[in-house]
C-alpha cells in the first residue's frame, strides 16, 4: 500500500513581505511573490465612499502621515497619504518617490497583481471588526471576488481565496452568502467554549495566534483531532517555525515568507 505524501506547509506572507518593505504596499506583495509565497494575507476596511483598502489598523495614524478612521476617509484622501515613507526612511529615502512603496492599496489592485502574476498565489483576506460598516464590508469583498473569479474553486483544485477574521458574525455572513468559500477563525486566546477543540458553526480552518501555539501546544493537537486545519499567525522566529513544522500546521503566515520558506527546505 502506498501513502500520500504530506502536503508542504504553505507560507503565506503577512502584509506582503513586510519584513523588507512597508505593510500592504503593492511592493510588499510584489517582493512577496517574487520570493515564492504560497500565499498573500491582507486586512480589508471600507472607505467612506465604499471602497476596500488594505490597512490594519481601524486609524491611518501609524502606518501614514496622516490621521483618521478609515471608515470616515475617501479613497482620493487616503491615496494623497504616504503609507510607507515611515519605514526604513534613513537607509531608503529614495522610497519616498516610488508610489509602489507609499501608496495606499486597494483590494482591487492586490486581486489584479494576483492575476497577472502567472502563478497560483492564493489569498488570505482578513475583514477587520467592529466596524461601522457592518455586512457592506463582506458584501463588497464577495462582489470583487466573483467578478475576478475568485469565488469558487477550480475544478480539482483548491480554493484560491479564504476569509478570515476574529469575528465568528463575520464568517457567518461570508457562509450564507458563498458557501464555497473557506473561513478562518482567528483567535488570541482560547475560548473557554472552545477549548474542547470546537469552532464556531461552519468553519474549518482554526487560525491561532503562535503565542497559543507555544503556550498551548496540546490544543492545536485537539483542533487537529476534531478535523480542523490549522494556520498559525504570526511566525517569524526560526523556533517557531519549526515548532509549527513538528507540530504539523497546515500554514504559516509570516513577515519573512522568504527565510521561512528557506527554512523549510523550499
Amino acid at each position: 500500500m502506498t501513502h500520500a505524501l504530506p502536503r508542504p506547509i504553505q507560507v503565506v506572507a503577512h502584509r506582503g513581505a513586510s519584513e523588507d518593505a512597508p505593510e500592504h504596499t503593492l511592493a510588499a506583495y510584489r517582493k512577496a511573490i517574487e520570493d515564492g509565497a504560497d500565499g498573500l494575507e491582507c486586512d480589508v476596511r471600507l472607505t467612506a465612499d465604499g471602497h476596500l483598502v488594505l490597512v490594519h489598523d481601524r486609524r491611518v495614524n501609524r502606518t501614514s502621515n496622516g490621521r483618521g478612521a478609515v471608515s470616515a476617509l475617501e479613497l482620493s484622501e487616503l491615496a494623497a497619504l504616504d503609507f510607507g515613507s515611515w519605514k526604513d526612511r534613513e537607509e531608503s529615502p529614495d522610497w519616498d518617490a516610488d508610489p509602489e512603496r507609499t501608496s495606499v492599496l486597494t483590494l482591487e489592485r492586490l486581486l489584479e497583481l494576483v492575476s497577472d502574476s502567472g502563478r497560483p498565489v492564493q489569498l488570505a483576506i482578513e475583514t477587520k471588526h467592529p466596524t461601522r460598516w457592518a455586512g457592506q464590508v463582506e458584501e463588497r469583498l464577495l462582489f470583487l471576488l466573483k467578478r475576478f473569479g475568485l469565488d469558487a474553486p477550480p475544478a480539482g483544485g483548491p480554493h484560491p481565496v479564504r476569509v478570515m477574521s476574529f469575528s465568528a458574525r463575520s464568517l457567518h455572513r461570508v457562509r450564507a452568502a458563498a458557501p464555497t468559500v473557506p473561513t478562518v477563525y482567528l483567535m488570541q486566546f482560547i475560548s473557554p467554549r472552545m477549548r474542547d477543540g470546537r469552532l464556531p458553526a461552519g468553519v474549518r480552518i482554526a487560525g491561532p495566534g503562535m503565542r497559543i501555539v507555544r503556550n498551548h501546544p496540546g490544543y492545536i493537537r485537539k483542533l487537529q483531532a476534531a478535523g480542523h486545519s490549522v494556520h498559525v499567525w504570526t511566525v517569524n522566529e526560526p523556533e517557531d517555525v519549526q515548532l509549527c513544522a513538528d507540530l504539523g500546521v497546515e500554514a504559516i503566515i509570516t513577515n519573512r515568507p522568504r527565510q521561512v520558506l528557506s527554512q523549510l527546505g523550499r
